[in-house]
């Protein structure tokens, strides 16, 4: 059962490249981001926590590169995993050249920052012969000295600007597989960032709030920053930063997407907040849905509503539906029309049931981490 959105969102078309077998931008699906916070050089964690991000359905795994062993290691990671991986490389040329040789599928530089025109030179030239894209990664925490003192702050025109002169670079030496980001940790100098380099490029955009902060506070200001944005159009790949389990950030990313039906994944909830005329326990059995149905990667929507006031029109707008009854007396919708009574104690084993049916996924538990 499919639900026709009542606004379709029209993406602007922008250039496509890929980020190993990734496409962004163009008329590609929004991919989702992460990044992981293992020392990449202890391989076995980082191989373990990319594999667990590609698993939850992140699209695309960007990987801290400080070091000449670190992005060496690149090589051995890239052997034990499937899923696109970007190195995030700042001030040093050599770090660049050795993790595309190591088979990074995408750099993370700033060109501006890299050093002499030589230098540059001998990037792009590395990323070309491994076939390595590049971001251009533009923030306001790190903004070219001379880009400050013209503008005495970081301000929208300031993260623009840098942005233009590092196009300029990679187009002024014949380079035009990359993306751009314009971050900041303040979501209203973001946004407008991002809207005015919409207005003057066409490369694809990488979109983020940086440094959101933790899990509540960062997932509100990731989805206010980043959903004002894709409403509008603007955006080809999304990462929600956050100081917690980078597997929540992938979750948060695809709940901001499928809230403005613009990709879906996985299971989603439609329920109701509880009170007093909830017929069973909505929270307690969201929750252990949540937990039950986290391997379900083929996209369905439940509605689990606590009672019959707003419970049948939900129903009827998802393909499973559970309205909550007096006296231990519910009802199950199938798209959207009655199917049968239930009691509490069966809501989860029959609603699981129903899903795992439905999407023909064999069950493989996922664990959230809530202790890095």
């Amino acid at each position: 059962m499919s639900i026709r959105p009542f606004r379709d969102i029209k993406r602007k078309k922008t250039k496509k490249i890929k980020v190993g077998k990734v496409e962004i931008g163009g008329d590609a699906k929004i991919s989702v981001q992460s990044m992981t916070n293992t020392l990449t050089t202890d391989i076995t964690s980082t191989i373990k926590q990319i594999n667990q991000l590609d698993e939850v359905g992140a699209d695309i795994v960007r990987v801290s590169c400080p070091d000449r062993e670190s992005s060496l290691a690149l090589k051995k990671i890239k052997q034990s995993t499937k899923i696109p991986i970007v190195a995030d490389i700042h001030f040093h040329y050599k770090r660049a050249i050795e993790a595309a040789t190591s088979g990074a599928d995408c750099l993370r530089i700033n060109p501006g920052n890299i050093g002499s025109k030589e230098r540059i030179q001998e990037v792009l030239k590395a990323a070309k012969d491994y076939n390595c894209s590049i971001r251009i990664g533009v923030n306001s925490g790190s903004l070219e000295k001379k880009i400050l003192e013209k503008y005495k702050e970081p301000c929208p025109e300031a993260l623009v600007e840098s942005a233009l002169e590092n196009i300029k670079i990679l187009e002024d030496n014949n380079f035009f597989n990359f993306k751009i980001s314009v971050k900041s940790s303040d979501i209203f100098l973001a946004v407008k960032a991002y809207r005015g380099l919409s207005n003057v490029c066409d490369y694809p955009l990488h979109l983020g709030i940086t440094e959101a902060g933790s899990l509540i506070p960062g997932s509100v200001k990731s989805s206010l920053g980043i959903g004002m944005l894709l409403m509008e159009g603007i955006g080809d790949t999304i990462r929600v930063s956050l100081s917690d389990d980078p597997l929540k950030e992938v979750k948060v990313g695809y709940e901001i997407l499928k809230s403005l039906n613009l990709r879906h994944r996985g299971v989603n909830i439609i329920s109701c907040p509880s009170c007093a005329r909830q017929g069973f326990p909505v929270i307690e059995t969201v929750k252990i849905l949540e937990k039950e149905l986290a391997h379900i990667k083929d996209p369905i929507t439940l509605s689990i509503i606590g009672c019959v006031v707003n419970g049948p029109g939900e129903a009827s707008q998802t393909e499973i539906g559970l309205t909550g009854g007096g006296k231990d007396n519910h009802m199950l919708y199938l798209s959207g029309l009655p199917h049968r009574k239930l009691v509490s104690k069966d809501i989860v084993s029959e609603v699981v049931k129903l899903v795992e049916e439905r999407t023909k996924k064999p069950k493989k538990t996922i664990k959230f981490n809530d202790t890095h």
